[in-house]
């Protein structure tokens, strides 16, 4: 299982996998989905975790010492999705395919939420973009903006070389 690989760390792994590890277990908190409605589907999951990853690089957006880090984070993740495709049994001659569309879908999320966090604290746009996206139309998207509210302030109020070090701490859903 390729979370198993990430959350073993070999000694001198890079803290970027550790970061992409504790996003993907914070993606699978029960409560996101038991209590604040995303769906429990491969999809849900999916939108779940961009979410968290997003989250993170969002974080250490802007921060001169992070920007390998963000770099690397990002690539852990892609190759995180391309052995979970894998995994998945979809042939060798899609994944590129898959991947295309995954990472696109990655990238309107995160233009999507670039957007709403620039007009924080109001969360309409937030609100509308977790509706659409993580919640597939069902859920409250209000509450899942006010956990969005607060996983950012809880990642802003950690010094960046704690989260490079790969620790970061996440609020509970």
């Amino acid at each position: 299982m390729i979370l198993g690989r990430l959350l073993t760390r070999a000694p001198g792994a890079a803290p970027p996998r550790s970061l992409l590890a504790s996003a993907i277990a914070q993606s699978r908190q029960p409560a996101l989905y038991e209590r604040m409605g995303a769906p429990d589907t491969v999809e849900g999951r999916f939108e779940m975790l961009n979410l968290h990853v997003i989250l993170v690089l969002d974080r250490l957006a802007g921060e001169a010492t992070a920007a390998d880090a963000r770099q690397e984070m990002f690539d852990a993740y892609m190759s995180y999705l391309d052995g979970a495709l894998r995994e998945m049994a979809v042939g060798d001659l899609s994944v590129g395919k898959r991947m295309r569309a995954l990472a696109e879908a990655f990238y309107g999320r995160a233009k999507a939420c670039d957007r709403a966090f620039s007009s924080f604290p109001a969360t309409d746009q937030l609100q509308a973009a977790l509706g659409r996206t993580c919640l597939e139309g069902r859920g409250d998207p209000a509450a899942l903006a006010a956990y969005v509210a607060e996983c950012r302030a809880c990642l802003a109020g950690q010094p960046v070389a704690a989260l490079l070090a790969g620790c970061p701490r996440w609020p509970a859903p």
